[in-house]
């Protein structure tokens, strides 16, 4: 099995509805997000994905997020915009965008810094 990560970063604000604390005020991060495909098969140059077009679908997720409220973004109308959403909310939007990758290379996990020492991961299937 071979893996791939790329990072990037963006800024939001969010406040979370419900929560007992001062997360509940808006308040900002600048997130960093990280994602990893995996895969089985290589291409003919020996790559897993492309890392210039993986940064390119990972930019399009961040270019409807960066510098917005997020709680004013849809699913996060409705969805609370914490780390862990995020996190699930990217890796949907990669797996889609992913679909019709040429190696059969999916989207394995993505991580969600909200800042240098917290972080969520979404993986599907990872609990038991």
């Amino acid at each position: 099995m071979f893996e791939i990560a790329v990072e990037e970063s963006f800024a939001a604000g969010h406040a979370l509805r419900g929560y007992q604390g001062k997360c509940e005020n808006v308040h900002g991060h600048n997130y960093k997000v990280r994602v990893v495909l995996a895969g089985e098969k290589l291409d003919s140059v020996g790559l897993l994905y492309d890392f210039v077009e993986l940064k390119k679908r990972i930019e399009e997720v961040i270019h409807s997020l960066d510098h917005k409220f997020l709680n004013d973004i849809a699913p996060f109308t409705e969805l609370n915009p914490s780390a862990e959403n995020i996190a699930k909310y990217f890796y949907d939007e990669l797996r889609r965008r992913l679909a019709a990758s040429p190696n059969g290379a999916v989207v394995r996990e993505v991580t969600i810094f909200e800042t240098e020492t917290t972080t969520a991961t979404y993986r599907p299937g990872a609990a038991r």
